[in-house]
């Protein structure tokens, strides 16, 4: 499975210009209590290229793309991240 999630995590990557800092494995799976028809949860943290933050429109700042065999990805921009650390609001 690892290598599977690697595999879209770069395609993710190149399919959208962006750069995934971080990406881990949550919910169920990870937290040892996965039913047989459990998801696979991946998260992660990514950023534009630099001229997509020069932009004064609002864009879209979470990627969610759930694939075959149950692999769930959801993404949020660096920049969405900061803000709401900043707020305390980690669960957001």
């Amino acid at each position: 499975m690892k290598q599977r999630v690697l595999h879209e995590l770069d395609r993710i990557e190149r399919q959208h210009k962006i750069r995934n800092l971080l990406a881990v494995e949550s919910g169920s799976t990870a937290w040892g209590f996965a039913s047989p028809d459990s998801d696979y949860d991946v998260r992660f943290i990514y950023a534009h290229e630099r001229d997509w933050y020069l932009s004064v429109l609002d864009v879209r700042d979470v990627m969610e793309e759930m694939m075959p065999d149950r692999l769930d990805f959801s993404g949020w921009d660096l920049r969405k991240t900061l803000r709401l650390f900043s707020k305390c609001n980690l669960s957001s």
